[in-house]
Formats: C-alpha cells, structure tokens, sequence
C-alpha cells in the first residue's frame, strides 16, 4: 500500500454545472428583479439559490484523504476521522448506479462515502488494501470487480443548465 495522502474530491463533471445552475439561477433572479416580475416569482427563485447554493459549496469544498493511518472526510463545517485500526467492517449499498460505502469502526462510529467521489475505484481499492480481510464484506468484493460509473446526477444537472437558458431566453424575450 501506498504510505502518501491520497485525496478524492466529488466529480468535477458534476461540480462545474452545478455551479452554472447556480450562476443562471442568479442571473435569472437579477433579470425578475430588474423587470419587476410579480414578488413570488422572485421569491420562488430566492428558495430554490439558496439550497442550490449550499449544495454547490458543499460539493465543491467535500473531499476525502486516505492516510496510512486512516480516512477523514472533509464536509462544510466539519470533518471526521476513522483510523484504519478502529475499522470493523467496510460495508456496501447498491442502489442501481448509486453506491454507498460504510466504514464501520465501534457502535457510534461510522463514515459513509458514495461513488460520487471522482477515483471511486481507486478509493475503494485502496480502502480494501488497507484493512483486514475480515472486515471486508462479499458486497465490498463484488464493487471491486466493476465499480458503478453515476452518470444520473451529471446528466440532471446539465439538463438544468440547459432549462435555465431556455427561461433566460423566454425572459428576455417578454415572457412572464
């Protein structure tokens, strides 16, 4: 096994249109606000930056290291730590192309990882070379064989810049 810090951050092919979404979202917000579209219009547009915002932050800022010693994931605002030596079991949720890894360490203990982490292969084989056999379970195994690719969320998120254009367009062309 590798003793350097390897870090994994969420997939840049899904980042960058998330953050296009929240550009246009503003963007939009800013043309109502200047054409003096009706206050819930603008108020819809105002709920709907504020959680894209946060998850745009979250997602770009979110990163995991692995260490010779262990694994910490790095969220806004926080971050935990699990030792490899502390690791029980490393489990594995399949949900179609979505992938959750558990690393279990004691009772309250625990750090769940998902494939939207750009190497997930990578990631996982190298949690599996670092920790005992027994903690390994068959699911773990089978991901190793042919990791997921997630492709959904990118897709969506393209799809949302696309629309956001098309009502930028609509809006600047006397649409309500």
């Amino acid at each position: 096994m590798s003793e350097e810090k390897q870090t994994f951050v969420i997939r840049r092919t899904f980042v960058l249109p998330l953050g296009l979404v929240v550009l246009l979202t503003l963007v939009l917000l800013g043309v109502c606000l200047i054409q003096g579209q009706p206050i819930a219009k603008v108020i819809i547009l105002i709920g709907l930056l504020l959680p894209l915002a946060v998850l745009f932050i979250e997602s770009a800022l979110r990163r995991v290291d692995v260490s010779a010693e262990g694994v910490t994931a790095h969220r806004l605002f926080r971050q935990r730590c699990i030792r490899f030596a502390d690791v029980t079991s490393l489990e594995a949720v399949r949900v179609r192309s979505r992938v959750f890894i558990t690393l279990v360490a004691g009772e309250d203990s625990y750090l769940i990882l998902s494939n939207s982490y750009r190497g997930f292969d990578r990631l996982l084989s190298r949690l599996v070379t670092a920790l005992p056999a027994e903690a390994i379970t068959p699911e773990i195994e089978q991901l190793l064989q042919k990791p997921p690719v997630r492709q959904a969320d990118v897709l969506m998120a393209w799809f949302a810049v696309i629309a956001l254009i098309y009502v930028l367009f609509a809006q600047f062309n006397g649409g309500s």
